[in-house]
């Protein structure tokens, strides 16, 4: 089956997180500084992805993460609203390519590309089952 048939190119979803102190690297690190985190960027730009082609995959699918190559351009302090973008700008039969950037409502604070591949939900379940220990 060819999951990503009906993705249009193109496709664009957005997702938005508050900065909270859990999405700071201080929060992880101590001798960090209290600025949005490389990894809860990454995670924004990864759900505005799901969310650009989750209407448009068969019903019991979902996508996964495949690839990522973002770079965290700039520091995001507590408060600020980040919105993640997420734009379809390829496709092949079992994999679907994004262009990535996240804001924080004053500058542009990562960029980069992202691919997702559509897999069938109870399939990757009964595969990660097998794989549980005990």
């Amino acid at each position: 089956m060819n999951a990503t048939a009906a993705i249009p190119l193109g496709a664009t979803a957005t997702y938005e997180l508050v900065v909270r102190p859990e999405f700071t690297v201080k929060h992880h690190h101590a001798e960090m500084p209290v600025v949005f985190g490389t990894p809860f960027m990454i995670y924004a730009m990864e759900v505005a992805a799901t969310r650009a082609i989750a209407a448009y995959l068969p019903a019991g699918w979902v996508s996964v993460g495949y690839e990522v190559s973002v770079q965290h351009l700039a520091a995001t302090p507590l408060g600020c609203t980040v919105t993640a973008t997420a734009t379809v700008t390829e496709k092949t039969e079992r994999l679907v390519s994004f262009a990535v950037q996240a804001h924080d409502g004053v500058e542009l604070i990562g960029t980069g590309s992202h691919v997702r591949a559509p897999v069938d939900l109870a399939r990757l379940e009964r595969r990660a089952s097998a794989k549980r220990p005990g």
